[in-house]
């Protein structure tokens, strides 16, 4: 009996790890949505699906990830995103529960980097960063991320 609590306690230690941030989640995933790497939407994928488990959709042209107790720049994360193969870029993205404003002040202060606004005189102003990140507007939130042409197959270059 004492056998059988240990093996269910180290299983359910399991999938409650699985659901848990990793370390490394604001430098892989922040540097990923400011666009300071290559964009790779298979390696995104990986990363998030080995962390947050299996996509809870599949929605215009990306995979979403359910984002449970996380935080970027002090903000908390709603959802994140990644291309699939439908997509003519490859992109990660992320849904962040403040107004676009409030995480481009969170992020100019936690990394320096400043955004400018671009479209015009926009009610909701696109911002761009400097590698060409965005932040845009969405549903009383901002969505901030990082897209980036594919790169040519092998066998094509």
């Amino acid at each position: 009996m004492a056998i059988k609590a240990v093996a269910c306690a180290i299983a359910l230690a399991a999938c409650t790890a699985a659901q848990a941030a990793p370390s490394t989640f604001g430098t892989v995933v922040g540097n990923g949505l400011l666009c300071r790497d290559q964009i790779s939407n298979a390696f995104f994928y990986d990363y998030l699906k080995s962390y947050f488990g299996d996509p809870y959709k599949r929605e215009g042209g990306a995979w979403w990830f359910r984002a449970p107790d996380l935080q970027l720049w002090g903000m908390d994360v709603v959802e994140l995103m990644v291309s699939d193969e439908s997509y003519p870029y490859s992109f990660v993205g992320a849904v962040v529960d403040a107004a676009p404003d409030k995480l481009e002040e969170a992020i100019r202060q936690h990394e320096g980097l400043r955004f400018a606004q671009i479209g015009g005189s926009a009610a909701y102003p696109v911002r761009e960063g400097n590698g060409g990140s965005r932040i845009v507007y969405v549903n009383n939130r901002s969505k901030i991320y990082c897209a980036k042409f594919k790169s040519m197959p092998p066998a094509l270059r």
